[in-house]
């Protein structure tokens, strides 16, 4: 076999979009060289890596294979670049981040903005995941750093706390619910809801919750953001559940009060999570990351560059 790094890049990244089009259009070339390469790395095994069909193509057993070792290789180089990276100025590291929709909206942006005006040489590709995808994402190794709701899967994943994001409830000013201190979702499941966007995680995390108590939520509006979703239920069209720190945020100027939600996977976490040991560059943005961490966190190693680390070995619930 003579593969090189362009040719496991190109595998990984046609298995990974389901596309050898969208592969060669992820690895800058154009279409008949990326097939070229792969006939090439399947005439060099003698086994078909792929199986073609018209909507796109799946790895075989042998595609599976070769793409877990691809993901150790490249892992490997991308670690062995960080650590020379203290010694030199011409390279350049790039981390793959994926997070829930409470980590994107409400924290990660300054821990990133601090992080890259600090390492100008460092890129980071940032996308927004349901918990259990996210999960699933570390341990196929197709991300290196994830932060997530700890009701998530960790089976087998380095994990510390990252933030305390407890779900509550807001209402309008004077609606009834407003008098109450608590309630269970199954109690206001027959309300008018305002929600975030359909293939929103938070979303797709609070109806995992409430098709499992036998109800399906009512959305009156669905929107982009916790800022507008505040902003109509305060004009009274419906209530909502938010993240907490997004309805103490938001709160006063939208016009709702917080009822606390009772549900015990509304107590959640979130986790930032790795499955192995990280770049430099990477293990850079863990320690940034985890400056403003609850501080429960007390040194117990891992492959963090900073603070404590956990290995997760026992299955937690199934999350949305």
């Amino acid at each position: 076999m003579r593969f090189d790094l362009t040719d496991l890049r190109l595998f990984l990244n046609v298995q990974e979009s389901g596309s050898i089009t969208a592969g060669a259009k992820r690895s800058h070339m154009t279409l008949a060289s990326a097939s070229e390469r792969i006939r090439g790395m399947e005439g060099d095994l003698g086994v078909p890596l792929l199986l073609r069909a018209h909507r796109g193509v799946e790895p075989t057993p042998a595609g599976q294979t070769l793409a877990h070792h691809a993901r150790v290789v490249l892992a490997q180089i991308d670690r062995m670049r960080g650590e020379l990276d203290h010694f030199g100025h011409g390279l350049k590291g790039h981390v793959r981040v994926l997070c829930n929709t409470t980590a994107l909206s409400e924290y990660l942006p300054p821990v990133l903005g601090d992080f890259l005006r600090d390492h100008p040489r460092v890129s980071v590709d940032l996308e927004e995941k349901p918990s259990l995808e996210i999960a699933d994402a570390l341990r196929a190794g197709t991300c290196d750093i994830g932060v997530l709701a700890d009701s998530a899967d960790l089976h087998g994943l380095h994990t510390q706390t990252f933030r305390h994001d407890p779900l509550t409830v807001i209402v309008p000013r004077g609606h009834a619910l407003a008098q109450r201190s608590s309630v269970m979702l199954s109690e206001v499941a027959d309300e008018d809801f305002v929600g975030l966007v359909e293939g929103s995680a938070l979303q797709d995390h609070i109806a995992h919750h409430a098709r499992r108590s036998g109800k399906v939520l009512s959305y009156r509006v669905r929107l982009r953001g916790f800022d507008a979703v505040c902003r109509m239920v305060g004009q009274g069209v419906g209530i909502a559940i938010v993240p907490r720190v997004a309805a103490v945020r938001l709160g006063r100027a939208a016009g709702v009060q917080r009822v606390t939600l009772a549900d015990a996977w509304a107590a959640r976490d979130l986790v930032l999570c790795v499955r192995d040991a990280l770049p430099a560059y990477a293990a850079e943005l863990v320690a940034y990351a985890l400056r403003d961490a609850p501080p429960t966190n007390a040194p117990r190693g891992g492959p963090f560059a900073d603070g404590p680390a956990r290995t997760t070995s026992r299955k937690r619930p199934r999350p949305g």
